[in-house]
């Protein structure tokens, strides 16, 4: 049964028919709100919506944030943003365009309606860190002009306009810092390494590993992430972040790959490629911040979130036709 809240909020999720997004509305939806999901659906998908169109408490507005929009609403989760290295590449002034004119439409949508507004900032902000693992204090080591600059800097920028209007306007803001996430409904060809490592391991193709492997990420299913996301928009007045949301357990990407090969139960062999530029060398959270202020820490261990995505992304590749799956 749905935990219906004493006070309903119509609630606005920017980049709502995307992968998190989608996920953040079911529960919210869950919760007895009214929500409104706009999405330009550059790399957002109807389908991760279709199963809400029926309920009376959702709709849906095709809109781009780099326009102004006029609704009313009483909380705003702004997560509108290309998050892969394919999506945000292929566009790259339209994706820094996106951080920061559309943080800056949104928080003067906060500012009129005198709301709650949570940033979706990312673990980018903090570029190839000299510091290990990452604590929201580091400042960061990011590349101003690289090929991942639109995503990296575009961020950045966003979480300095969203402390300016803080400061200056006494915006209530959130800033989530969300690392490495992964599971069901991200885009087959999504191109971050947990969907690229489980399509290939289902279609039989070779596992691509840049380098030598051992570069290390932290991962984190969507359902922890998402309840870290509503645990700090609902955290008491005064608590902006930003805030670290991640799963702390580190892994080298060839230490996936095998992982992914196990559960998949597939031939696939490894392959090495030349690392990509600016691609960061370690990848950690430190949680500390996020399990004493929210009490959050993540409860599904890359074993368990492994086996709650393949069966999705093994039903997508047969419904796509496009190959073979194994």
């Amino acid at each position: 049964m749905a935990c219906v809240y004493a006070e309903r909020k119509r609630i606005l999720v920017t980049g709502g028919a995307g992968f998190v997004g989608s996920h953040l509305i079911d529960r919210l939806l869950d919760q007895g709100h009214e929500i409104l999901c706009v999405d330009n659906l550059f790399t957002g998908s109807k389908q991760n919506i279709d199963h809400l169109h029926d309920n009376p408490r959702f709709e849906f507005l095709r809109h781009d944030v780099t326009f102004p929009l006029y609704v009313e609403v009483d909380e705003i989760y702004n997560l509108a943003c290309p998050a892969s290295p394919v999506h945000y590449q292929h566009d790259p002034v339209q994706t820094i365009k996106t951080s920061v004119s559309g943080a800056i439409n949104m928080l003067g949508l906060a500012k009129r309606l005198k709301c709650k507004i949570l940033q979706a900032s990312t673990s980018e902000v903090y570029g190839d860190p000299k510091v290990h693992p990452q604590q929201e204090d580091y400042w960061g080591h990011v590349n101003p002009i690289g090929i991942r600059s639109c995503y990296d800097e575009g961020k950045r920028a966003a979480e300095t306009l969203f402390f300016d209007y803080h400061r200056q306007h006494q915006i209530e803001i959130r800033v989530a810092r969300i690392f490495n996430t992964y599971g069901p409904r991200m885009h087959l060809s999504d191109g971050r390494v947990v969907s690229n490592f489980i399509v290939q391991a289902l279609t039989g193709q070779p596992i691509t590993i840049f380098g030598e492997g051992q570069q290390t990420r932290s991962f984190c299913f969507v359902d922890d992430l998402v309840d870290g996301l509503i645990r700090l928009m609902d955290a008491p007045e005064g608590v902006t972040g930003p805030i670290n949301l991640g799963n702390p357990d580190e892994f080298t990407i060839q230490e996936l790959a095998t992982r992914v090969i196990a559960a998949t139960g597939s031939p696939s062999k490894l392959v090495s490629k030349p690392l990509p530029s600016d691609d960061p060398t370690q990848r950690q959270p430190d949680i500390t911040r996020a399990n004493e202020v929210l009490g959050w820490t993540p409860a599904i261990d890359l074993e368990a979130g492994l086996n709650r995505s393949i069966p999705y992304f093994r039903d997508a590749l047969k419904r796509s036709k496009a190959i073979t799956v194994c």
